[in-house]
């Protein structure tokens, strides 16, 4: 999907959005134990280019497999998703003006009734989405991408399983800033920490963006471009990695 190891953060509305599942914490523990523990050897073993472009066409598979092999019980709740997300907009926009305010009364009534379908998921549930995350110490892998696919697996919406994915990332991605702390903190970052500081906030600016337009956009659409995307891409790199170069 987007480009992997971006940064990504928890979408916002506009009004603090309660973490949904009780099972969530079991699906953010997997990833940080796996990524301690094995950190050291995907970095060397797979850190070569042709390896990860391998792994980006393998991305794209799995996005086009998540769509082509959709469960029945994720097709209906789809269809769930948006009978309730147009039922919760005609609601809102009763009682506002159109405008900035109607939107935003919009955005807080859909995120509700999304937390509160993803309050459904069971601790085996969520842990068996939060673990497809490990997939993404591979260099390639999309680690929303298998989370949504892994979701959709387990009978969520597409809207509902782009939201989740991106909810699990957040502690994980806080948790690897965190274990790279001290390396900030060291003398081989004399000089770089303001560009690394500003850096930092220019891409959670971006993500936050981003993550804003890819909720709204999954709600009616696909993530075939995207599978479609990654797949040439990761073709068309360890071509060039492999043979060109």
């Amino acid at each position: 999907m987007w480009p992997p190891g971006a940064p990504r953060v928890r979408p916002v509305s506009g009004r603090r959005s309660k973490p949904p599942a009780h099972g969530e914490g079991s699906g953010i523990d997997t990833p940080d134990l796996a990524g301690e523990a094995f950190q050291q050897g995907f970095q060397t073993f797979f850190g070569h280019p042709r390896y990860a472009a391998v792994f980006l066409a393998i991305n794209g598979l799995i996005l086009l497999a998540g769509e082509r092999f959709r469960r029945r019980s994720s097709l209906a709740a789809d269809e769930v998703a948006d009978r309730q997300r147009e039922d919760t907009e005609l609601v809102a926009a009763g009682r506002h003006s159109a405008g900035a305010r109607a939107e935003r009364a919009r955005e807080q009534a859909a995120d509700t009734k999304s937390d509160r379908r993803l309050a459904s998921l069971d601790y085996l549930q969520a842990t068996l989405i939060g673990s497809a995350q490990i997939l993404a110490l591979l260099a390639g892998i999309s680690r929303d991408g298998v989370a949504m696919v892994a979701g959709m697996f387990n009978g969520l919406s597409r809207q509902d399983a782009a939201r989740f994915a991106f909810l699990l990332a957040t502690p994980v991605i806080l948790a690897a800033g965190a274990l790279k702390l001290p390396d900030l903190a060291g003398s081989e970052s004399q000089g770089i920490r303001g560009p690394i500081l500003v850096g930092s906030l220019l891409a959670g600016v971006s993500a936050y963006l981003s993550v804003r337009f890819l909720l709204r956009y999954l709600r009616t659409r696909t993530l075939t471009p995207f599978g479609i995307y990654c797949l040439l891409a990761g073709v068309a790199s360890f071509v060039y990695l492999g043979v060109i170069q």
